[in-house]
């Protein structure tokens, strides 16, 4: 099975080789015809600390790396 790529905005670069990206995503309510936003943090490895606040970057699913973290920064 393939893994799941979302692109989000870093929120927080403070603990050491890891990022909180906010991943946003549209979709119309299935009632209200209404386009609604939700937004969800991943928090997101980073080996190299290269990623900080405000950048725009591609997270992947991957195995767990730690108790909270389950993804993985590929590009900004």
């Amino acid at each position: 099975m393939p893994k799941r790529i979302l692109q989000g905005t870093v929120t927080s670069d403070a603990n050491a080789q890891t990022v909180t990206v906010l991943v946003e995503r549209r979709f119309t309510h299935p009632v209200l015809k209404k386009t609604v936003r939700k937004s969800k943090k991943y928090r997101a490895h980073d080996e190299n600390n290269t990623f900080k606040v405000g950048d725009t970057v591609r997270i992947q699913e991957c195995a767990p790396k730690s108790k909270t973290k389950r993804w993985e920064v590929i590009t900004a």
